[in-house]
């Protein structure tokens, strides 16, 4: 891990196949009533001219400036899958909307997205349910912003939260994805940042021994639980729920791996932009409200597991030196 200088962390208190990502389907674009833009091409991103609503356009608009130098273009991208999730919308969309200049919200299936959007918020209806990955992959393609936020409907982020993550990515050329700080409900400090899993690791936390050995007690050094809290810090991974990501990265690595249905696919996108020699850091300026719903920590024999098994293995063999790995 590496601070925001240059120089190896030191420890402090804890704190709480490649191939470029496309449509995946026929997916079908819908617009807010008296909104909708004819001619608009389904599958591609759009042309100049055709963005619904730019944010600078709204009174509340702070701006994505770097420096005051340039104005940099971000999009945002929801993935909805069910009826609860896109009633979490209705508190996490209105936070988010201001702070970008175009915002997606993927539905996973028709039935699936909200009835009511605001004004300016472009939704795509895939026409059978994918994994999300293809849905996040969906959504990009979509966009147009030179920065890609990805958010969990789950996930509200503070004023200016966008802000900071491309002020620091601007100042960080090699920095390919940006998270912000997690607060749980409680308010303590989420433990999204992370190092890489290893086989053992994951072992303890998917089985029984998960009783025996609680994982925020005996794997701190995976959670980062004693690296400081207090700026800036390049670390493996982090939770997907809210991630700012260079586009130019996931030009090159290829997007997110649509292969895998749900889980480790945020740990992949990691672990492949390690490999092209992009960074990842966690920016705690940024800040964002997460309800982290944890289903597979709070039950061993569920179908959910078993997709996060299943996940691991596509991980391991996509990358068969993490077999080895000890830390």
């Amino acid at each position: 891990m590496r601070n925001a200088s240059g120089g190896r962390a030191r420890a402090g208190v804890a704190g709480g196949c490649r191939q470029r990502g496309r449509l995946h389907g026929r997916a079908r674009l819908r617009h807010p009533a008296g909104t909708r833009r004819p001619g608009t091409a389904v599958g591609r991103r759009p042309r100049a001219g055709q963005s619904i609503l730019l944010a600078r356009d709204r009174p509340d608009h702070r701006g994505r400036l770097s420096d005051g130098a340039r104005h940099v273009k971000v999009s945002g991208v929801f993935v909805v899958t069910g009826a609860h999730e896109a009633e979490l919308l209705r508190t996490s969309l209105p936070a988010l909307l201001p702070q970008v200049d175009e915002l997606t919200v993927v539905a996973n299936g028709p039935g699936s997205w909200p009835a009511q959007l605001p004004d300016g918020v472009r939704v795509v209806v895939g026409e059978r349910p994918l994994g999300f990955s293809a849905n996040v992959n969906t959504g990009i393609e979509a966009t147009r912003g030179e920065y890609v936020v990805i958010s969990n409907p789950d996930a509200v982020p503070e004023p200016d939260c966008v802000a900071e993550l491309v002020a620091f990515a601007d100042a960080h050329p090699r920095c390919g994805v940006a998270g912000p700080k997690m607060i749980n409900p409680d308010g303590t400090l989420q433990a999204s940042r992370r190092s890489f899993p290893t086989v053992g690791g994951t072992i303890v936390r998917r089985t029984l021994l998960r009783s025996l050995f609680p994982p925020l007690r005996w794997q701190r050094r995976h959670y980062l639980l004693d690296a400081p809290v207090d700026g800036p810090l390049q670390v493996d991974t982090m939770l997907g729920a809210f991630l700012l990501m260079r586009r130019t990265m996931l030009e090159e690595i290829g997007g997110w791996d649509a292969g895998y249905r749900l889980y480790v696919e945020d740990i992949d996108l990691s672990y492949r932009a390690m490999k092209a020699g992009w960074e990842r850091w966690w920016v705690p300026s940024a800040v964002v409200h997460h309800e982290y719903q944890a289903v597979i920590d709070k039950h061993f024999f569920t179908r959910r597991n078993l997709w996060h098994l299943r996940a691991m293995l596509r991980f391991l063999r996509k990358h068969p030196e993490r077999l080895f790995a000890l830390r």
